[in-house]
């Protein structure tokens, strides 16, 4: 219920204020301080369930939901963020659709599948597989450096997912409304 540590002399008094001598710590404890940061102006906020135009935020700090965004997307791939290490990504792969076998030497990737079912692919070597695992809803994928990886739609709906790259695989502002686009863009 409430985490008290000093009980004594009134155990049932709870988020009492504290009386403090030469500090500048806060005078209550509790919801007064926590909840000043609900209505709190922040930095960047993305209404994407709203139906925002999704787009690269750039390198400033990003505050998304990121499971409305990936269910919203509608393209083959779009960059959400880049940074200077890390880069956010989300996808829609339609029926039968699949990401396409790739490696990616240099980068560590994580993949969060929102919507939709598919089979997931990850190799040494390329059509050398050693997972072949069935994928849905909520379910993540851990892709180190260097392996071959697949992600194909099995589902009767589109695939939506999101995936992180450490460090960035993409041009800033990337967006690829077809795997067609995406293939063309890497030749």
């Amino acid at each position: 219920m409430y985490a008290v540590p000093y009980v004594y002399p009134y155990p049932y008094y709870v988020n009492t204020p504290i009386y403090t001598y030469n500090t500048r710590q806060p005078m209550y404890w509790g919801f007064t301080e926590s909840s000043a940061y609900a209505n709190r102006n922040l930095y960047l906020q993305t209404p994407v369930e709203e139906g925002s135009n999704l787009k690269d935020f750039g390198k400033g700090p990003f505050i998304v939901k990121i499971d409305k965004a990936a269910e919203q997307n509608n393209t083959f791939r779009t960059v959400l963020w880049t940074g200077n290490h890390l880069q956010v990504t989300v996808m829609s792969l339609n029926i039968g659709e699949d990401t396409g076998l790739e490696v990616h030497p240099n980068a560590d990737q994580f993949i969060r599948i929102e919507d939709g079912q598919g089979i997931v692919q990850i190799g040494d070597k390329r059509g050398k597989y050693y997972i072949l695992e069935k994928v849905h809803d909520d379910d993540a994928i851990i892709v180190p450096a260097g392996k071959w990886h697949n992600l194909i739609n099995t589902g009767d709906k589109a695939l939506k997912l999101y995936t992180i790259y450490a460090p960035p695989q993409y041009p800033l502002a990337t967006i690829h409304r077809t795997k067609a686009d995406a293939i063309a863009a890497h030749d």
